[in-house]
């Protein structure tokens, strides 16, 4: 049985809708994670199972029990919103301890929970000061440890780490999966990075314009999505999409053509899209890729690889080649290579994959953190 179910979910404020029948199991002991793009309606959809406004239709249930008509006091969520709300007035420790302070935990007993907390987060120095006195990271520490310190099977993590720089957000990445792999439960994470979203995910939810359009692991959704606009929305650099037509069992695009085994025939418009860690440069003897040659614009050095933009009769590209190789600048002959295996064919009209769903199963890789 799922921890959180929402059973075709809406919410509307006046004539305007915001969420659109979202329907989503959130399992636990996983790292669940909501991607959208700013005003795609995350927040909205935690509040609601948070209880903090109610629902417009629908159902949520709450390990197993319809919890919609009920107040957010009831129940029993860990809660990070994307502001800190930390209570001026109060010392760390003393914010952090609130939510059991509130429930009638006495402080002797509270104590010991927010110094473990503390230690786990390394802001155990921080105990005595007062808000005022942290800077922006250590106060999302703060506001972390007090929405986790709640006696609850349930969190929700409403985008926490948005405005902090990214090495401070790269050391809470590890933290909170260091964090969360000690507690029994199910975590809740909104946010509109990729990177954040590639770097804690076990299953990811993608919702755009209200609308929820796949919900997935996330080897699975990262490899073969079943919508062109979850292959926009994670990665980073975002997915190289080239307008192509499927005729015959062949797609023919601006950069060549290549097999689809198993189109039925006729003719229809597609998107074809792929990652750019999956373009080779340098076309190997004997490989089944779409390829050809380009000519560099731009390169972006970013430590391990760099990115290489490119542009191939007309169209633009961006490639990601290993470091230590000699990149090309602006003007040089790029000869490239996409494996077939690589490459998703999308409807241009509808945005859906123009695979079946247990044949893009069946081809995804194994995604890796490393």
């Amino acid at each position: 049985m799922a921890e959180i179910e929402l059973v075709n979910v809406s919410k509307s404020y006046g004539p305007h809708r915001v969420l659109h029948g979202v329907s989503a199991a959130f399992a636990r002991n996983r790292f669940s994670v909501v991607l959208g793009p700013p005003v795609s309606g995350k927040s909205v959809l935690m509040r609601l199972i948070m209880g903090l406004e109610p629902v417009g239709a629908g159902t949520v249930l709450l390990r197993g029990k319809d919890v919609t008509g009920e107040q957010a006091g009831t129940r029993c969520i860990g809660y990070v919103p994307q502001s800190f709300a930390l209570y001026p007035h109060l010392r760390v420790g003393d914010n952090i301890a609130y939510p059991l302070t509130l429930a009638g935990r006495k402080r002797s007993e509270v104590r010991p929970q927010v110094e473990t907390l503390a230690r786990k987060l390394r802001i155990t120095d921080l105990l005595e000061k007062y808000p005022n006195q942290l800077s922006g990271g250590e106060k999302q520490r703060v506001a972390l440890a007090r929405g986790m310190i709640k006696e609850t099977s349930v969190f929700i993590l409403d985008d926490p780490l948005v405005g902090l720089d990214f090495k401070l957000r790269e050391q809470l990445f590890v933290d909170l999966r260091e964090m969360l792999s000690e507690v029994d439960g199910t975590f809740i994470y909104t946010t509109s990075d990729p990177l954040e979203t590639l770097a804690l995910a076990d299953h990811v939810f993608i919702l755009d314009e209200g609308t929820l359009l796949e919900q997935g692991e996330l080897n699975e959704l990262y490899y073969r999505p079943r919508q062109v606009r979850t292959l926009q929305l994670l990665g980073l650099p975002a997915a190289n999409l080239v307008p192509g037509e499927l005729r015959g069992g062949r797609c023919r695009t601006a950069l060549g053509e290549f097999s689809v085994p198993g189109f039925p025939g006729g003719v229809q418009r597609v998107v074809v899209g792929f990652r750019p860690e999956s373009i080779l440069f340098g076309v190997p003897a004997g490989y089944q890729s779409l390829h050809g040659t380009g000519h560099a614009m731009l390169r972006e050095d970013l430590g391990a690889e760099t990115l290489i933009y490119f542009e191939v009769n007309g169209v633009r590209l961006v490639g990601a080649w290993s470091n230590g190789q000699a990149t090309p600048v602006g003007g040089d002959t790029v000869p490239f290579a996409v494996p077939v295996e690589d490459l998703l064919c999308f409807d241009a009209d509808t945005g859906e994959n123009v695979f079946s769903a247990d044949s893009l199963a069946a081809a995804a890789p194994t995604f890796s953190r490393s």
